[in-house]
C-alpha cells in the first residue's frame, strides 16, 4: 500500500487525516504517471499519442512512447540517475520532452521544469538549489545555443554530472546516444511520492519550487478532463511552452494523454504555425494566454485556414478582458473557457453550461468539491460572499509547502494549511471567482510572472544606480508591462534607458524580465512610514501604452 502522502522530507505534505479523506473520496487513486502511460499503451497501442511536425515530422503511438520511455529510463539508470535525483529539463515543444518526462517519471527521478526563455541566472539557481545531477537541453533554439549555457552551468555546479542534448551535442552527450537497453525498474516511485518540481511565479528574487505528487497531479488531470470534456477523441494543440503548468495540466498535454487523446506540438504559437496544424490534425482544444488569444482573433479574419474542428479555447495565465472574451466565439468559431489557476494547485474553469455572462466576466470556479476557498481581509478575517479580498485555498491538489523553503512556508501558508495565493479576488453567488489583481509585488506580463525584487537587485548592481523601483504599468496587449524607476548616484555619468536594459540582459536574465520602460527620477515618493510608494509610482503610468514599446 502506498504512503498517504509524500515521504520526501524536503516537501511538506498533507496531514494524514486529509490524505485519508482525499483517498476515501476517490480523488487520490494510487496511480503513478508511469503506470498511467503503461495502461494507455496496453489499451490502445496503435493510437497516435504525439505529433511533432518539426523537421520531417514524427508521429509516435502510445506503444512507441511507452517503449521509448522504458528504454530511456534504462539509459538514465545506467548513467547513475536514479530515484529522487533532480534533473533540470529545458526543452522546447518537441517529442523528446515527453520521452524524457515519462522516463524520469518511471524511475522516480524528478524533472525540474525550466522554460525555454530561462537563461544563466535562472538555470544556475535551479541546478544549484536542487543539486541537479543532469541538465537536458536542445542544441540551438530560437537562435540561442543552449550547449554553451550548459557548459557554463556545469563548470559552476559540482553536482551536475551530465548534460544531455537533443540534437548535435557539441562537448556534451547526445540524448540519442544514451544507452537504451530495457531493464526492469524495481524501485520506481509510489503514488504518494513526488513526481516533479514546478517553478513558482513568486514575488521575491528567488523562484520557489513546487513539489507535486503523482496522486495529486493525476487527480487534477482527471477532474480537468471531465470539466473540459477531454476524451480519447480529443486532439490537444500544445501551443504554449510544454513545460508550463497551464500547458501540462489544464487539461493540457498530460490531460490529453491521460484520456488517450492526441497531443500535437506547435513549435511556435503564432497563427501561421498553429492554424495549419489545427486544420491538418483536426485539433479540438488548445490553451493560450490573453495576448496570444487576441493575436489569433485578429489573424482568423485574414487567414484561409479551416478552424472548424476547434471546439474549445482555454484562456488563462492572466485576466482576460471582457471585450476580448466576447470576440473569441465569433472570430474562432469555438467555445471560450476561462481558466484561473496556479502551479501550486488550485485550478478554476468556467463550464460549458455556464451562462454566457459568467463565461465572459469570471475566471471560473474550482474543479474539486474538496477545494476550500477563503476570501479574507488583511488580518485573515473571512469576508462575506461578493466582497473583494485575499484568496486563500487548500485542497487535494494544492501543496502544503514549497520544496526546501521552511521560512517562506511560514508566511506563504496559514497554520492550518491554507495557501496564500497572493491574488485579490471576489467570489460570486455561484462560487465563481473574479480576479481583481495581485497583493504580491509581482508583474503579470502576458502570463509570465516577474518578481519586481529580482529585477531591482540586478539593476542595483550597476555602478551608476543609487536606487531602483520596478512596478507594473497597464498595457493593452499584455495586460501589464514593467517599468523601472531609477535614481542615479550623485555624480554618475549619463545613463540611458537602453543602457539599463542592456545591463540586465548581460546579467543573463530571461528576456521577458528586461524592463519594458526605464524612467529616471531624482527621488521616490514615500509612504507615511518612509517606504517607497509603489502605488504612487504606478499612478504615474495609468495611461495605457500600446504595443510595441521601445
Amino acid at each position: 500500500m502506498s504512503p498517504a502522502f509524500s515521504a520526501d522530507q524536503d516537501a511538506p505534505s498533507w496531514p494524514a487525516e486529509f490524505a485519508e479523506r482525499y483517498r476515501a473520496a476517490g480523488w487520490w487513486r494510487g496511480e503513478t504517471f508511469g503506470q498511467m502511460l503503461r495502461a494507455r499503451a496496453a489499451a490502445h497501442p496503435d493510437r497516435t499519442a504525439i505529433v511533432d511536425p518539426a523537421g520531417e515530422g514524427r508521429r509516435w503511438t502510445y506503444r512507441e512512447l511507452d517503449e521509448r520511455a522504458d528504454r530511456l529510463a534504462a539509459g538514465l539508470l545506467a548513467l547513475g540517475i536514479g530515484k529522487g535525483d533532480r534533473v533540470v529539463l529545458q526543452l522546447p515543444n518537441v517529442a523528446e520532452f515527453f520521452e524524457v518526462v515519462f522516463a524520469l517519471f518511471r524511475i522516480g527521478a524528478l524533472p525540474v521544469f525550466a522554460l525555454p526563455a530561462h537563461r544563466d541566472t535562472e538555470i544556475r539557481h535551479f541546478c544549484a538549489f536542487t543539486e541537479a545531477v543532469a541538465y537536458i537541453v536542445p542544441d540551438v533554439e530560437a537562435g540561442f545555443d543552449h550547449r554553451e549555457l550548459a557548459a557554463r552551468i556545469k563548470a559552476e555546479v559540482p553536482t551536475l554530472r551530465h548534460v544531455l542534448v537533443v540534437g548535435e551535442p557539441g562537448e556534451h552527450t547526445a540524448l540519442r546516444d544514451v544507452p537504451r537497453e530495457p531493464v526492469a525498474v524495481e524501485d520506481g516511485p509510489l503514488p504518494g511520492d513526488l513526481a516533479f518540481l514546478q517553478l513558482s511565479g513568486g514575488s521575491t528574487g528567488v523562484p520557489k519550487l513546487i513539489p507535486r505528487t503523482h496522486d495529486d497531479y493525476l487527480y487534477s488531470l482527471r477532474a480537468s478532463n471531465e470539466i473540459c470534456r477531454v476524451d480519447e477523441h480529443s486532439v490537444y494543440l500544445c501551443a504554449l511552452p510544454a513545460a508550463h503548468n497551464f500547458t501540462l495540466s489544464s487539461p493540457g498535454s498530460l490531460g490529453a494523454l491521460h484520456a488517450g487523446g492526441r497531443v500535437v506540438l506547435a513549435p511556435r504559437p503564432s497563427p501561421d504555425v498553429a492554424f495549419p496544424l489545427i486544420e491538418r490534425e483536426g485539433v479540438t482544444l488548445t490553451a493560450l494566454v490573453p495576448p496570444l488569444a487576441l493575436v489569433w482573433i485578429e489573424a482568423a479574419a485574414e487567414r484561409p485556414d479551416d478552424l472548424g474542428s476547434l471546439d474549445a479555447l482555454l484562456v488563462g495565465g492572466a485576466k482576460l478582458s471582457e471585450e476580448v472574451a466576447r470576440r473569441v466565439g465569433p472570430a474562432l468559431g469555438c467555445t471560450l473557457q476561462q481558466v484561473f489557476g496556479m502551479a501550486e494547485g488550485l485550478v478554476n474553469y468556467t463550464r460549458f453550461d455556464d451562462p454566457e455572462d459568467t463565461v465572459l466576466t469570471t475566471q471560473g470556479r474550482p474543479i474539486s468539491p474538496d477545494d476550500e476557498i477563503r476570501v479574507v481581509d488583511g488580518e485573515d478575517g473571512d469576508l462575506p460572499r461578493g466582497a473583494t479580498g485575499h484568496l486563500l485555498t487548500r485542497g487535494p491538489y494544492t501543496i502544503r509547502g514549497y520544496w526546501r523553503a521552511p521560512e517562506h512556508n511560514r508566511t506563504a501558508f496559514t497554520a492550518d494549511g491554507f495557501y496564500r495565493t497572493g491574488d485579490i479576488v471576489r467570489q460570486t453567488a455561484t462560487g465563481h471567482l473574479v480576479v481583481e489583481g495581485r497583493a504580491k509585488d509581482q508583474i503579470n506580463r502576458g502570463g509570465e510572472k516577474i518578481a519586481a525584487e529580482e529585477i531591482e537587485n540586478h539593476i542595483l548592481a550597476h555602478p551608476a544606480v543609487h536606487d531602483v523601483a520596478v512596478v507594473s504599468m497597464p498595457d493593452d496587449y499584455l495586460g501589464e508591462r514593467s517599468c523601472a524607476y531609477v535614481v542615479l548616484r550623485e555624480g554618475a555619468g549619463p545613463l540611458r534607458g537602453a543602457d539599463v536594459k542592456q545591463f540586465v540582459r548581460r546579467r543573463g536574465l530571461a528576456g521577458y524580465k528586461v524592463p519594458d520602460r526605464v524612467e529616471f527620477v531624482q527621488e521616490f515618493p514615500q509612504t507615511a512610514i518612509g517606504k517607497v510608494s509603489k502605488k504612487d509610482l504606478r499612478a504615474r503610468l495609468q495611461l495605457p501604452l500600446s504595443f510595441p514599446l521601445s
